[in-house]
């Protein structure tokens, strides 16, 4: 696996949730800075050092609603 795709949106209680897709991780932190470091910290746990992606991606998702 050369990369590992997580989706990540903003907590309705605050911060940011990571979710892997395709891999059973999932991380959370209080900014994007801590979510980083949360998310690395994750997949290097996850993965035996031969397996583990050389790229993570973070899609990050955000809703936004306006008035019409």
């Amino acid at each position: 696996m050369t990369e590992i795709i997580f989706l990540v949106e903003e907590d309705p209680e605050g911060g940011y949730v990571a979710r892997a897709i395709g891999e059973s991780i999932f991380t959370q932190g209080e900014t994007l800075a801590e979510l980083r470091e949360m998310v690395r910290d994750a997949v290097q746990c996850h993965f035996e050092d031969e397996q583990r992606p050389k790229l993570i991606r973070l899609h990050i998702v955000r809703d936004e609603v306006i008035a019409s």
